[in-house]
């Protein structure tokens, strides 16, 4: 089954996220920046909740679509969950690999279970939004990075093509797994934009040159007066 393959130019690499709960706005956004200005439109849980399915139909109909519901359940469950979100046909789908091993197993076996062309598994290790005191609230100590490094080796090895991780840990991942592993990137923010909610940072071109394969931009993008333009810029800056 054919995965989503590695971009090929430098404008391929941005995803836009869709982030609004106006489906006609979400439709307006993937036409201004579908594809040539960016390779992959995000549908996340603001927008899959409002309009659900039909978002994911809409929005795929121009562009591989990004399907980031960061499923984590029992593992029958998120397995029921993938087959039933199959049909959309997304080019990506997020589990997050804190729900353990056997559930991202299941996750694999659940996508491999069709015949039609399976998504790309990307196992969501720690929010862009949790730094080391955030982080530790929720029972975990140590720096994000070594939380990040474990739960990719746990998702790596039960299944998952690839992670998503900050551009702080990008580096990091490719020194412990090598080339193979999709890495998705959001926490990215153009050079002056402001970080938001964002804890773990760093610039399209300092996520790129660090090895991200996919960088994830909403905001600068979404809310830019011209969003294919601020996509152009993006894609300008990046090296090649």
């Amino acid at each position: 089954m054919n995965l989503l393959a590695r971009p090929s130019s430098l404008a391929a690499r941005i995803v836009a996220a869709l982030d609004t709960p106006d489906l006609p706005r979400a439709e307006a956004l993937a036409a201004a920046l579908a594809p040539p200005r960016c390779g992959v439109l995000k549908v996340g849980l603001e927008l899959f909740g409002a309009a659900g399915p039909e978002a994911v139909r809409r929005v795929g109909a121009r562009a591989p679509v990004f399907l980031d519901l960061k499923l984590h359940d029992i593992p029958n469950t998120v397995a029921g969950a993938v087959c039933a979100l199959l049909p959309l046909r997304p080019a990506m789908l997020t589990v997050h690999a804190a729900g353990g091993a056997a559930m991202v197993e299941a996750a694999r076996e659940a996508a491999e279970s069709q015949s039609a062309e399976r998504p790309v598994l990307l196992a969501v290790t720690v929010l862009t939004s949790l730094g080391a005191e955030a982080l530790a609230e929720t029972g975990v100590a140590g720096a994000p990075e070594e939380q990040v490094l474990r739960l990719a080796r746990l998702a790596l090895e039960n299944g998952a093509d690839g992670l998503v991780c900050s551009p702080r840990e990008v580096a990091a991942i490719r020194e412990a797994f090598g080339p193979a592993p999709l890495l998705v990137v959001p926490g990215v923010r153009p050079a002056g934009s402001a970080a938001g909610d964002q804890a773990r940072t760093a610039t399209p071109a300092e996520a790129v040159a660090a090895g991200a394969d996919w960088i994830v931009l909403g905001r600068p993008l979404t809310g830019a007066p011209d969003p294919a333009a601020a996509a152009a810029a993006v894609a300008a800056g990046l090296p090649g």
